[in-house]
């Protein structure tokens, strides 16, 4: 009992800890080369919040045109929760990862699917199709960006080392083996015909999973579907985009490197929301900073307090949207039950 006690606060740990040590110390690193009352006096003196409000509301939108996509998804399963409904469950997901990371996924997935009246693996697996899209979008964009700012990605991938990491992992005998072995044991399971009743629940809900992730391959309207996927990214950018206006150096910045040196930052930021942290806090600024004193030489001082701000604002929005969400959801389950006793 003690050791499944411990394995218990292990996985808690590994789970939420880790990613919470990773923003802490990444956070805090940020500060060791500028001191906060110089970084006080860079925003105070030369921010201009009406561009960071305009990148606010344009990442609003870009909630919104998540839910739409994902309702696509759904209604290929026959599940069809109102658009305002879905809306709140991406308000909501990103207002809990700022907390427990990854925690904000299962959270959508089992509101809507007490909503819906949907097992939660099938909701599941449909909320893994939308992150995988969004994991094959920042994928293209890579590929996109490297081959037109070839300098400046090359130097990122040379400094990080990635390639000969990737490199390395995929010349290792034991990766193919193992890939073989878990998909030869995953097909074994699943077929693996047993009256035990944790496993035959296990596979019931694997199989859920599957259900909604291979429900991408239904949806009627794929050109809407990639319309929405295009809005969502579109949103990203353009929200970063206008943000490089509310500071001078940054508007400079712009102004003798163009567009690509917005593309280029917000690739990079995009490779590092796969860093385990809680809402991309530390990494985000870590690789906005990388590519603005690196590649387009901006002031370390500068750049980390673009960077803070812009996240710092991105993260209050968060905030908000999570009390307006869980507000909305207080008053309509309050609603809900006032009904429930009137018809009884």
């Amino acid at each position: 009992m003690k050791k499944e006690t411990a394995k218990k606060y292990l996985g808690y740990l590994l789970k939420f800890g880790v990613p919470l040590a990773i923003t802490v110390l990444l956070c805090k690193s940020l500060f060791t080369d500028v001191r906060p009352a110089e970084m006080w006096h860079i925003i105070v003196t030369q921010c201009d919040f009406w561009w960071i409000a305009l990148a606010l509301v344009i990442s609003i939108f870009s909630h919104i045109f998540r839910a739409m996509r994902w309702r696509l998804q759904l209604q290929a399963l026959g599940v069809n929760p109102p658009l305002f409904t879905l809306v709140l469950s991406i308000f909501g997901t990103y207002a809990i990862n700022l907390v427990l990371p990854r925690l904000g996924e299962l959270w959508r997935s089992d509101f809507i699917s007490k909503r819906s009246k949907t097992p939660f693996s099938t909701i599941f697996g449909s909320m893994v199709g939308d992150r995988l899209a969004d994991t094959v979008t920042v994928f293209v964009m890579t590929v996109i960006t490297f081959f037109i700012a070839t300098t400046q990605m090359s130097r990122y991938l040379d400094d990080v080392q990635l390639v000969e990491s990737i490199t390395a992992f995929l010349r290792s005998p034991w990766l193919w083996i193992g890939i073989v072995v878990l998909i030869g044991l995953f097909w074994w399971f699943m077929v693996w015909k047993t009256e035990i009743g944790f496993v035959v629940k296990v596979q019931g809900f694997l199989r859920g999973i599957w259900k909604g992730f291979a429900a991408m391959a239904k949806v009627r309207r794929k050109g809407l579907w990639l319309l929405l996927t295009l809005c969502i990214w579109g949103c990203y950018f353009t929200q970063l985009y206008v943000a490089f206006f509310a500071f001078p150096f940054t508007t400079d910045t712009v102004a003798e490197f163009g567009i690509l040196a917005v593309l280029v930052t917000f690739v990079l930021s995009s490779l590092s929301m796969g860093v385990p942290s809680n809402g991309g806090l530390g990494p985000w600024q870590w690789s906005v900073v990388l590519a603005l004193c690196t590649f387009y030489h901006v002031g370390k001082a500068d750049a980390i307090t673009f960077a803070n701000t812009v996240m710092g604002m991105q993260t209050l929005l968060l905030i908000v949207l999570g009390l307006f969400t869980f507000a909305c959801i207080s008053i309509q389950t309050h609603r809900q039950s006032l009904t429930t006793k009137k018809n009884s």
